[in-house]
C-alpha cells in the first residue's frame, strides 16, 4: 500500500514540476517577444533566452512522456 501512495506523491510532484516548466516557458516567450519588439534589443540576451526556452521545451516533452502511461503495458 505504501508503494501506491509513493507513486501518487511522485506523480503529483512531477505534475507540479511540469506546470512550473510550462509557466517559465510562457514567461520566456513573453520576455523574448518584448525584447524583440523593443527599440534597443540585445541580440545576445535574446539568443540566451531562446536557448533556455528550447531546453525547457525539451524538459517538458521528456517529463510529459514519463507521465503518459505505456500503452504496451
Amino acid at each position: 500500500m505504501g508503494n501506491i501512495v509513493d507513486f501518487d506523491t511522485d506523480r503529483e510532484q512531477q505534475l507540479r514540476w511540469l506546470e512550473g516548466l510550462r509557466t517559465e516557458h510562457r514567461d520566456l516567450d513573453i520576455a523574448i517577444n518584448h525584447l524583440m519588439t523593443s527599440r534597443h534589443h540585445d541580440n545576445m540576451r535574446i539568443q540566451r533566452l531562446k536557448r533556455r526556452k528550447l531546453k525547457l521545451k525539451d524538459a517538458i516533452h521528456k517529463l510529459e512522456s514519463e507521465l503518459i502511461p505505456d500503452l504496451d503495458a
